[in-house]
């Protein structure tokens, strides 16, 4: 079984071989879209061409996909507070709770943002492993806010290739203990696995490259909010590079936060927040953007520290 899909070709691909041009559109690997050219399955603006003719942006590639084999879903899960912001043929934008991971791992036995979709009837992309189907980017568990997850095979090669390439505009607000100084810079460090405890991470000589920048955005007496863009998307990265800085998310006690400022806020996590994701759409690249407000016991938190002397 087939499907005939027409898509014009971006400015981005212009320029690109026709079969390197239907890989990156049609989320198929080089060799599959090659054999879709060579066997006649594949036209450019109506006609049929050889795979290493170069596209033009606004041409429209025709191409008919022989349908996925179909993997099983993984366990499905009603995930309370999961919350889809928008969707369509190709992308799924949630608000994610807090205590929920993005997919199963090994030592979680707690709701996934994968298990709550299809507890909710969602269809993701098979690619990827199987427990992680349609997962292009991740959230910590103690994090909430924003993701996008990919709902078509060429979503989720386009979306895979934009965290790449970095291309994809990650925002976060976080409260962090003291004031920093500069109260808006860059944090350039490095990361890696912690050297000594197997669940943290830290900046490490040789790690991986790790770039934060950050804006404050009200400050008070011993904490200040600030929102942070993400160049890289490393593991615990704005946890790690606060930690660096001297200046902990406050409730982030596994990196350093005074514990008496959480329990007097009555926060039982870090603060931290992805507030906005914005991208590229992997259909047509249109620029699409979504917000989300603050979590509950987030904005309790900060109402608190705008109205206590103490801070």
């Amino acid at each position: 079984m087939t499907s005939r899909r027409s898509l014009p070709v971006p400015e981005g691909l212009d320029g690109l071989r026709l079969d390197a041009a239907i890989s990156r559109l049609f989320g198929l690997s080089r060799t599959a879209a090659a054999d879709l050219v060579s066997a006649g399955a594949a036209s450019l603006d109506g006609v049929v061409s050889a795979k290493s003719e170069r596209v033009t942006a606004g041409a429209v590639l025709d191409v008919d996909l022989p349908e996925p084999d179909r993997a099983p879903l993984p366990p499905a899960q009603v995930v309370e507070g999961l919350r889809v912001v928008a969707e369509d043929d190709d992308i799924l934008v949630v608000d994610k709770p807090v205590g929920v991971a993005a997919h199963p791992s090994p030592g979680w036995t707690g709701p996934t943002v994968i298990g709550g979709l299809a507890a909710a009837g969602h269809r993701v992309s098979t690619s990827g492993a199987e427990e992680r189907q349609g997962i292009v980017h991740r959230l910590d568990v103690g994090t909430s806010g924003l993701m996008v997850v990919a709902k078509s095979e060429r979503a989720y090669t386009v979306l895979k290739d934009a965290f790449r390439e970095r291309t994809v505009d990650k925002r976060y607000h976080t409260l962090v203990q003291g004031r920093p100084d500069p109260l808006t810079g860059t944090v350039d460090a490095p990361i890696d696995r912690h050297p000594t405890s197997a669940y943290k991470f830290a900046v490490v000589a040789g790690g991986r490259d790790s770039v934060t920048h950050y804006e404050t955005l009200e400050a008070f007496r011993h904490a200040t909010l600030l929102e942070v863009h993400l160049e890289t998307g490393r593991t615990h990265q704005i946890r790690v590079h606060m930690a660096a800085l001297k200046h902990p998310c406050v409730g982030d006690v596994t990196y350093g936060a005074d514990p008496t400022l959480a329990r007097r806020l009555q926060l039982e996590r870090q603060w931290l927040h992805a507030v906005r994701l914005s991208f590229a759409h992997p259909a047509d690249g249109r620029r699409v953007s979504f917000d989300s407000p603050y979590a509950p016991d987030l904005q309790r938190a900060l109402d608190r520290v705008r109205e206590s002397s103490w801070t």
